[in-house]
């Protein structure tokens, strides 16, 4: 079996997979980045990015190439559209088998996964998004300066970023499937004193409705069933987040939402393993926080490394004398 071998096997290729490959391969790591899709991850859904510090403005697609060409311009392997079909990961080698090929190897182990908005799953969601439909608001709220739009959920983070999206929007109608909100008190106070907020309770989006952008939806209220047709210049959606750790069950230490459980250097439960990334248990998720967390990860298994080999040469220089 002719397994190949490298220093570091970096799972995911979002921000924070590329941004540990590019630390690994300038200190002169044998690094291989994995990547189920293109390379990029979420990165590259976002129409622009002008949040990124240094960078007035780009889109997520290009930041995204950037960061790959750096990374392969220091040494990293990248591999993209691949498929990860199982891990072992305990004990000092770690090995990754990849669908029709033969496995890899490595002596850590960066897991980056990322992870997805959750979605409504209604005609039109696909073909809008990113053309009126958003998953984050500090991503894209002031493209919708002085413009009507609709966040939909009823949680914490709906509320808050509806009261976010009234810097920038004429007006929020909050829709929301109960006829009550899960969100704390204090939030579903500061959302009920802003004017520019509405809320339309015991309803959901049926259908969004445009043509080279989102120009409407249909709304259904859940008590009637009846249909309202909205004309509406953007929809935030916020009702979840997944983590893509699904392959992760049972391999490293999880908590109930699916996200990664790590130490402060960012290693999980499996000694040389380490997680990056928006699929990582925390509160915040952005470009700049996965880049951190890419930063944090590969430093700290190039620490892990030197002191595997540390005790290695300790070792050979017991058993010499």
């Amino acid at each position: 079996m002719n397994t190949r071998n490298y220093d570091v096997i970096v799972v995911g290729g979002g921000p924070a997979g590329l941004t540990a490959g590019i630390y690994l391969a300038r200190a002169r790591m044998r690094t291989l980045i994995l990547n189920e899709g293109s390379v990029g991850g979420q990165m590259v859904l976002t129409h622009e990015v002008a949040n990124y510090p240094g960078v007035e403005s780009t889109s997520g697609y290009q930041l995204a190439t950037t960061m790959k060409n750096q990374a392969k311009k220091f040494g990293c392997t990248i591999r993209s559209n691949v498929a990860v079909e199982r891990m072992e990961l305990a004990g000092e080698t770690k090995t990754v088998w990849i669908s029709g090929e033969e496995p890899v190897t490595a002596n850590a182990v960066i897991l980056a996964p990322g992870g997805r908005s959750r979605v409504l799953g209604v005609p039109g969601e696909e073909t809008f998004k990113g053309k009126g439909i958003s998953y984050c608001a500090t991503c894209d709220g002031d493209f919708f300066q002085d413009r009507d739009i609709i966040v939909v959920g009823g949680g914490n983070s709906a509320l808050e970023e509806a009261v976010s999206l009234t810097k920038y929007a004429r007006s929020v109608r909050v829709v929301h499937q109960f006829d009550h909100f899960q969100a704390f008190a204090h939030a579903v106070e500061e959302a009920r004193r802003n004017p520019k907020i509405e809320f339309v309770m015991e309803s959901t989006i049926a259908e969004f409705l445009g043509g080279e952008s989102l120009e409407a939806v249909t709304i259904r209220n859940l008590a009637s069933s009846e249909l309202t047709r909205t004309p509406i210049d953007g929809v935030f959606i916020f009702i979840g987040y997944v983590p893509n750790t699904e392959d992760l069950r049972g391999i490293v230490d999880l908590n109930p939402a699916g996200e990664i459980l790590v130490s402060p250097s960012l290693e999980t439960s499996l000694s040389g393993v380490f997680a990056a990334g928006d699929a990582v248990a925390k509160k915040y998720r952005q470009i700049t926080t996965a880049v951190a967390d890419g930063t944090v990860a590969a430093m700290a298994a190039m620490d892990y490394l030197r002191s595997q080999r540390v005790e290695h040469t300790s070792e050979e220089l017991v058993h010499a004398e």
